[in-house]
């Protein structure tokens, strides 16, 4: 093969690899942009079809009829509905969620604020709900049928069984109220409130970065319980999946192999079996930590945790629809960029996916 013919065939190989590479890369940015036009559209409607009158919330029940509809064509609601949604993407694309009738700041302002608190809770407890449920869940499936592995069943079945805010509340009860042994709702006492100024907006890092370590470890004895609490959820749910994903794998061909060519057992489960099962649950710990992220609003309102759920959920009960619309499209394109981080991370560990 003369060398021209080489370097013809090699350029059409790179030609077909960038190509490739491209046409992935819009059909993700082509999924992501569907998928959140759908969010936008389901926030939109909810918002119509609750029997909430934002307008009402915004004046009060006594307002002037001539104040009503002043006030509803400020807010735009007397357009057709295509419209109002027109007007509604054109606001959120460029980070304009209104204004909250709770707080009277704008409702980006009060998310940012917010959501710090509970993405450093989220990922405590999914910290915490990894490192003890993928080795329970090992643990359990080398010993299948034996009692280690029906205590693990048990573990997790409890997890899924018992709910969050009874768990919570026995939580306050027995380690705060009894024992003394963590610090009782919030994320600081209230003697320390005033002490810290907000840099990251996580008060475990901005405590260090004060260098005051009495803050730092009051936060630890305040974030301990409820991220305990759920990371309780966290592993059950690992723990079942590992254990599960770790029992197809013992059943294979090449773990047989691999011992009868006098590989350690150790080595067999830890190195061989464990890795290949860290790549589908990649997106097993990734779905965990977003519905933590979403999920954790029983749990902040049992502790008074100030973040995105108990934000809602006040914003909710105070029928403030731009503040919970607003934040229910935050919540929807975090769980969105954890799910596509999930998949760019299977595709990195996997080969077999990146062909």
């Amino acid at each position: 093969m003369s060398a021209v013919t080489r370097k013809n065939r090699d350029g059409r190989t790179r030609a077909r690899l960038i190509s490739g590479k491209a046409g992935s890369f819009l059909r993700i940015a082509f999924s992501l942009a569907i998928t959140f036009f759908g969010l936008l559209l389901v926030t939109f409607l909810i918002g119509r079809v609750l029997p909430i009158d934002p307008v009402l919330a915004a004046v009060g029940d006594h307002a002037s009829q001539s104040t009503y509809d002043r006030v509803r064509e400020e807010m735009g609601l007397n357009l057709p509905l295509w419209q109002q949604f027109f007007i509604y993407v054109s606001n959120v694309l460029q980070g304009n969620f209104g204004q909250s009738v709770l707080t009277s700041n704008a409702v980006l302002d009060d998310i940012k604020r917010v959501f710090p608190a509970t993405l450093e809770l989220a990922t405590i407890a999914t910290i915490i709900g990894v490192v003890l449920g993928i080795p329970a869940g090992v643990f359990a499936a080398i010993n299948k049928g034996k009692w280690p592995d029906h205590v693990v069943r048990v573990i997790g079945l409890a997890g899924y069984s018992m709910p969050i805010f009874w768990l919570g509340l026995m939580g306050l009860l027995v380690f705060y109220m009894k024992l003394d042994w963590v610090a009782g709702p919030g994320r600081l006492d209230a003697f320390y409130i005033d002490f810290i100024e907000p840099t990251t907006g996580l008060m475990l890092i901005d405590t260090l970065i004060e260098g005051d370590m009495d803050l730092f470890w009051n936060a630890v004895s305040h974030i301990i319980l409820p991220a305990s609490i759920l990371a309780y959820f966290s592993l059950a749910y690992i723990a079942r999946m590992t254990r599960s994903f770790m029992l197809e794998q013992l059943s294979q061909e090449y773990i047989l192999t691999a011992r009868v060519k006098g590989i350690s057992e150790h080595r067999i489960i830890w190195r061989h079996a464990l890795g290949n099962v860290m790549v589908p649950l990649v997106t097993v710990i990734a779905l965990s930590y977003a519905n933590l992220l979403e999920g954790s609003v029983l749990t902040e309102i049992i502790f008074a945790w100030p973040g995105l759920g108990l934000y809602i959920t006040n914003s909710l009960l105070n029928a403030d629809m731009n503040a919970v619309l607003g934040g229910t499209v935050v919540v929807g394109a975090v769980f969105i960029g954890v799910n596509m981080l999930s998949d760019v991370l299977y595709r990195l560990l996997d080969p077999r996916a990146r062909r």
